[in-house]
């Protein structure tokens, strides 16, 4: 009987003792109390907890997390009312401060999103505000990661999500960019038309020019093809003079070996001047020693003779 009751003492102190051993997960820390007061921050790992002693005070995730706040009103320079929403990045840097520096951490967040967001959008007109995002996330940003510091959190990004203006302003916007969509097709198709005539001139310009300059290269090249012809002719016309005189000396020089009589001599002026009155000549000098034609005729009459013996 006694060894039942030991073992059921046993028993109760392993799973009292089992139930007080903690694990830490990843990501993860254990923020552990100690008769009230803070005592340690658990990490990742295995854990005795000290029965009636230590507490866990709170979990903490040290993941980066995401908040997604409602619409804020805001107004603008220009008096404008419009709803923003902001999604904001954070993670936390110190379990202890987190546990202990503030209450609602997230409320905290949320309001001092608003009222940092009021303040800069005050700042900037209507147009401002919907062309500067990237600005108004980095201000925010660095407003609130100061400002959360002493909280044990890090706020690494802070996003507008959507920029609600008034439905009028909407309908205005929406007509402005149709008259602004409206003016660049306008200037798009004239500067088309522009181009197009400038292009057509162009072409009318090229073939212009290079007609002409057809006409030139044919106009010299006819000149150039006259000019050989000329050239060609008036070599032909040397050439047959240069053969004709050359007939005429070898002629010459025949009759200067033949040594020709007075009757021969005569017989060839003879010839020359029938060849001088065939011509188309008006007038027709007769030599003085061709002006017997009875003494003419009778050497050619001799020379007949003689060339017949």
């Amino acid at each position: 009987m006694e060894w039942i009751i030991v073992l059921a003492i046993i028993l109760v102190i392993l799973i009292f003792l089992i139930a007080n051993l903690k694990v830490v997960p990843q990501a993860h820390v254990y923020v552990i109390e100690r008769i009230g007061a803070y005592h340690a921050t658990w990490e990742t790992g295995l854990h005795f907890l000290v029965p009636f002693v230590d507490r866990v005070a709170k979990k903490v995730s040290l993941k980066e997390n995401v908040v997604d706040f409602p619409p804020q009103p805001v107004i603008t320079k220009d008096n404008v009312t419009m709803q923003i929403d902001t999604v904001v990045f954070y993670l936390v840097s110190d379990a202890k401060l987190f546990t202990y520096g503030i209450d609602r951490p997230i409320s905290a967040i949320e309001n001092l999103t608003a009222t940092t967001l009021r303040n800069i959008i005050g700042d900037l007109d209507l147009d401002q505000t919907l062309t500067s995002r990237d600005v108004i996330n980095t201000r925010i940003t660095a407003i609130l990661d100061e400002a959360s510091d002493k909280w044990g959190i890090k706020v690494t990004r802070v996003e507008l999500k959507n920029i609600m203006p008034p439905r009028e302003i909407q309908d205005a916007m929406e007509k402005q960019m149709k008259a602004e969509r409206e003016r660049r097709e306008s200037i798009l198709q004239a500067e088309g038309r522009k181009k197009s005539e400038i292009l057509v001139a162009e072409g009318q310009k090229q073939s212009q020019i290079l007609k002409a300059e057809a006409e030139k290269e044919a106009a010299i090249l006819r000149a150039e093809a006259e000019k050989e012809k000329q050239i060609r002719e008036a070599e032909g016309q040397s050439e047959a003079i240069m053969m004709v005189q050359k007939a005429l000396a070898d002629s010459l020089k025949l009759l200067n070996e033949a040594n020709p009589s007075e009757q021969v001599l005569a017989l060839k002026s003879l010839e020359a001047f029938q060849k001088a009155a065939d011509g188309q000549a008006t007038k027709i000098i007769i030599p003085s020693e061709i002006q017997s034609l009875a003494g003419l005729a009778t050497s050619f009459k001799e020379v007949m003779t003689d060339a017949k013996k």
